[in-house]
């Protein structure tokens, strides 16, 4: 994959709001969710968000399973399954495919 002078892949999917994720954690599993919220403006150190003793991790995600956890970069990966390169334009709305989250009527 192509990459660009600050070394991030250019073209692929970015970590943001919205996106589906599988979270590491240093025990058990993988587990999977999307990602909420992004509070990079309170988790960066030298800006006074959190304490030494309790910092503030920069993604909230809200995992398949109900339960919301808080996790920094580094513990979250991009689930490849989540994604398209480009929507296929021969999908219709009536045709059955259906995308994460929540539907009208369920």
């Amino acid at each position: 994959m192509a990459r660009n002078s600050s070394n991030r892949p250019v073209g692929g999917p970015e970590l943001t709001v919205g996106v589906r994720v599988l979270v590491r954690r240093s025990a058990g599993v993988d587990l999977t969710g999307e990602v909420v919220e992004d509070y990079a403006a309170v988790a960066d150190p030298s800006g006074g968000g959190g304490h030494a003793w309790a910092p503030v991790h920069r993604w909230a995600v809200a995992l398949d399973d109900g339960r919301l956890v808080f996790a920094d970069t580094e513990d979250l990966t991009i689930d490849p399954g989540s994604y398209r390169s480009a929507p296929d334009p021969t999908l219709g709305p009536d045709s059955g495919v259906r995308t994460p989250g929540r539907h009208r009527g369920e």
